[in-house]
This record gives C-alpha cells, sequence and structure tokens, in this order.
C-alpha cells in the first residue's frame, strides 16, 4: 500500500510530501496541485505500462501533460523532476529525470524502480482510474476484451462499465459483506450495484445486450419493474455515478482507486452515500484516493467513523491551498477523530455554508 509520495519541481509543487492512508481526501481551491498529486501517480503507472525506460511518458491513455517545459515547475532551481514513493512495507522507490531544454522531454537520471514493483498496486491490475470528465449517457458503448476481460479495467472515463457489468455482473460476487448495501443482502454484484445505484435514483435496475460483432454493448435502466429506458433518456447523475459504485464493488482488498469528483451530477444525499461506500471499502483493506469538493462526500466519511464502520487512523484528509506568491501549493492537514469531528477547518476548507449562513443571519445591509 501507498504511504508517501515526495513530489519535487513537478507543475505546482517545488518539494512536497504526502501521505496517503486507506481513504485519502484530497480538497483545496482550484489549480492548487490536487490533480497534479493523482497524475504524478499517474505518470508512474504510464511510463511503466509504456515500458518507457529512458524518461517519463507524460503523453498517453491515462494523463497527457504536453511537454516536458508543462511538468517542470516555473520555479525549478534544478532543471530536474522527481517522484518518491514510500510502501507499507517500508521499500522506498525512486524516480529522477532531467530537462533536456532542446529535445524537451525528461531523460531518466538514475535507473528506474524494477524489483518488487509488480507486487505495487498501482503497477498491478488492482487497480482504477475514474477521471473527473466521465462518459456521459450513449446509446451504445464500446467493447474491449483486452481492457475488461484480461485487465479488469473500467476505462478512464468508465467507458468499460457496461461491458464489464455484461461479462461479470452476474457471475461475480462483492469482496466482503462489509460492502452490502443494507437492503440487499445478496453479494451477486449486479444486484449490489443496483442497491447502491438505489441511494441515487431509487428503485434502479440495469440491462445490457452486448453485440461482440460490432464491438458494441448497450446500457439501459428501469425503475420499480417499469420498462427499461435507453441511457439517453435518463439523468447524467445515474450514468456518472456508474462507473465510480461498479469501481469499489468490483476491487478487492488491497486494491488502488483513484477517483476524481465522484459526486458529479449527484444530488446531497447521493454525494453523502458515496461517501459510506468509499469508506465501506477503506475498512476491508482497500486503498481509494478521492479528488472531491463536496462536503457531503467528507461528511459521509466522517459520519462512517462516528458510527464506527472505520477507523479514524484509516483517514488521511488533505486541503491544498496556494502561497502568498502563487508558485507554490502549501498543504494543511485536518486529523479526523472517533466521532468524526477534525481538529481543524482552514479558511477554506468545506466552510462555505457556514460563511453563507453567517451573512445570512446578519441583518439585511450590514
Amino acid at each position: 500500500m501507498l504511504k508517501f509520495l515526495t513530489v519535487k519541481n513537478f507543475k505546482r509543487f517545488i518539494d512536497q510530501k504526502i501521505s496517503f492512508n486507506r481513504l485519502t481526501l484530497l480538497s483545496g481551491l482550484n489549480s492548487t496541485g490536487k490533480s497534479s498529486i493523482l497524475q504524478s501517480l499517474l505518470l508512474l503507472r504510464q511510463s511503466q505500462q509504456q515500458n518507457n525506460l529512458f524518461g517519463l511518458a507524460l503523453n498517453g491513455e491515462l494523463v497527457n501533460i504536453g511537454t516536458a517545459k508543462d511538468a517542470l515547475n516555473v520555479n525549478a532551481i534544478k532543471d530536474e523532476i522527481g517522484f518518491e514513493i514510500s510502501l507499507d512495507t517500508g521499500e522506498v522507490l525512486s524516480w529522477n529525470f532531467a530537462y533536456d531544454t532542446q529535445m524537451d522531454v525528461l531523460d531518466s537520471i538514475s535507473p528506474l524502480p524494477t524489483q518488487n514493483i509488480e507486487h505495487f498496486n498501482l503497477f498491478t491490475d488492482d487497480f482504477q482510474y475514474l477521471q473527473a470528465e466521465r462518459l456521459g449517457p450513449r446509446r451504445f458503448l464500446e467493447i474491449s476484451d483486452f481492457q475488461v476481460r484480461q485487465h479488469q479495467q473500467l476505462g478512464i472515463q468508465g467507458e468499460y462499465t457496461a461491458h464489464y457489468l455484461d461479462l461479470f455482473g452476474e457471475s461475480q460476487k462483492i469482496a466482503d459483506p462489509a460492502l452490502a448495501h443494507p437492503q440487499q443482502s445478496s453479494l451477486n454484484l449486479k444486484l449490489q450495484v443496483e442497491a447502491w445505484l438505489s441511494e441515487i435514483s431509487p428503485g434502479s435496475r440495469i440491462s445490457t445486450r452486448s453485440n461482440p460483432d460490432m464491438d458494441l454493448v448497450s446500457l439501459q435502466y428501469s425503475f420499480a419493474g417499469g420498462s427499461p429506458f435507453r441511457a439517453t433518456n435518463v439523468g447524467f447523475g445515474i450514468t456518472y455515478t456508474l462507473p465510480v459504485i461498479v469501481a469499489i464493488l468490483s476491487a478487492k482488498p488491497g486494491a488502488l482507486l483513484l477517483l476524481e469528483n465522484p459526486e458529479a451530477h449527484l444530488h446531497p444525499q447521493g454525494q453523502a452515500r458515496m461517501g459510506e461506500l468509499m469508506a465501506r471499502a477503506a475498512s476491508i483493506g482497500m486503498q481509494i484516493v478521492v479528488e472531491t469538493h463536496s462536503d457531503h462526500i467528507l461528511n459521509g466519511i466522517r459520519l462512517s467513523v462516528h458510527r464506527g464502520r472505520l477507523k479514524p487512523q484509516d483517514v488521511d484528509l488533505h486541503f491544498f491551498l496556494p502561497d502568498q506568491n502563487f508558485t507554490d501549493s502549501l498543504l494543511v492537514s485536518p486529523k479526523i477523530d472517533r466521532n468524526g469531528r477534525l481538529d481543524k477547518w482552514p479558511n477554506g476548507f468545506f466552510d462555505e455554508w457556514d460563511k453563507s449562513l453567517d451573512e445570512l443571519l446578519e441583518p439585511p445591509g450590514v
């Protein structure tokens, strides 16, 4: 399991060390470095997948940075980018790259880690990454035997989720009863997906139909036993949330999940339930890193700790904000206690509701 990541001279960060836990929440103002932390991990996985032994693979299926100049911190004293990962085994892995100004690439300075990285979930199939821009409703979705059948990947936009459910929805069971929705006793993956999806839209049911000759699969929804609807006739919230739910319920203990904005298009109750589901997954040993702007996601996690479903020491909360010169990012990490309470609330950390309420309580015109 990932325990620490140190980033040097990459994008917003000059030299930043950040801790990771079973459940890690990244929040903060826009353009303060949250996505850069996830991109650091994705770049290392992408480089390993491309067998790039001589440099950093800045562009590929997982992430597209552009050129080396785009990756290098504008105030870097030395034209080098470095990443260091500490694992819970005590092992430390390091990657260092020099900026070639003529070729505008990042070349490896030292030998890249090769031993034992195949056991680190960042580089295995026990990994899912869902970016913020997931696919909206589609009449048909792609089939990928390589991504789904061989590597159990849902795609960074969730584009293979329907194919995954078509292949494994009826035969696969969730990894642990702790993940089970309280209203569904069966551990069947599809039934559990439908139960959790019903937190978003009550009575949700899913049906898929594949056409291997055309490499396409259709996805339809029905509600409380009614006639099925095409995905294009159902709201964005269900379509955007489905990959997140499937990613969590199909994963095993020890898996690493990177999730961007799982709250997109969701009403507040649904967002809180997503926080609860993530907490349940973390409690059985999955490692989830979530980038979010949702106080409801945070509260779902806090309530799970309060109810004893997740230990407070298994949660890391990180809030990013710019420094005075807007050239680097600062990190504040509130701690959560057994009651789900936080030891500090830095300015801007999910406090907009309180600020607005305070103003509304003042006499008009004050």
